[in-house]
């Protein structure tokens, strides 16, 4: 897959535009600034989004190519983020974070739920979990996402995934994308927004 990526994001132009997704920038914005965790990043539009807004940033890719064009946004717009190279089933920082956000983090079925658990331990009790990836139903549209099922995402596959979280908002929504040349169209995604536990 890393392979994919960074031919994906050789690209001269942001293939998912330079703006951040809708629901991680009105989430994120209404957060007290801290600590962010990035996963699956590629070419930074959330991450530098959130650092403008005074969050200390944390992204981490598996493509190089992703990476150069995210610092590269970062310098145009003036902002600073940490940008690592990482597998998603390999990181791990030693500080916890207040935010997690996982915006179109989809992994095969026999990582999914492992990858969810890792990067969930990565936040400190109390901290958010903002995310948005296609839902089942997106199969077949030319909206975006995988073409495959079982990488889609169902609420309750992710109310598995994230027990032990506080829900606040968790479904199945029908948006128009306008996120550059690959998430393009009338899509149905899943929406959440959840609170680690404290205990």
């Amino acid at each position: 897959m890393k392979a994919f990526w960074d031919e994906r994001y050789a690209a001269s132009e942001y293939i998912y535009g330079e703006e951040p997704n809708v629901w991680f920038a009105e989430k994120i914005q209404a957060l007290t600034p801290g600590r962010l965790l990035l996963p699956c990043e590629g070419e930074g539009r959330q991450a530098v989004y959130a650092a403008a807004l005074g969050w200390e940033v944390e992204a981490f890719d598996q493509s190089e190519s992703g990476r150069e064009k995210a610092l590269a946004l970062a310098a145009k717009q003036g902002q600073t983020i940490h940008y690592s190279l990482a597998d998603a089933m390999a990181y791990q920082h030693a500080a916890p974070f207040d935010a997690l956000a996982l915006v179109y983090a989809h992994m095969p079925e026999s990582l999914r739920a492992a990858f969810h658990q890792r990067m969930a331990a990565q936040l400190k009790p109390g901290g958010t979990l903002i995310l948005e990836g296609f839902h089942t139903s997106q199969l077949g549209r030319s909206s975006g996402g995988p073409r495959d099922l079982s990488m889609l995402f169902t609420p309750e596959m992710l109310e598995a995934d994230f027990a032990g979280f506080d829900i606040l908002h968790l479904g199945v929504e029908e948006v128009q994308l306008n996120e550059g040349t690959y998430h393009s169209g009338a899509a149905k995604v899943v929406r959440m927004l959840a609170l680690k536990a404290d205990n």
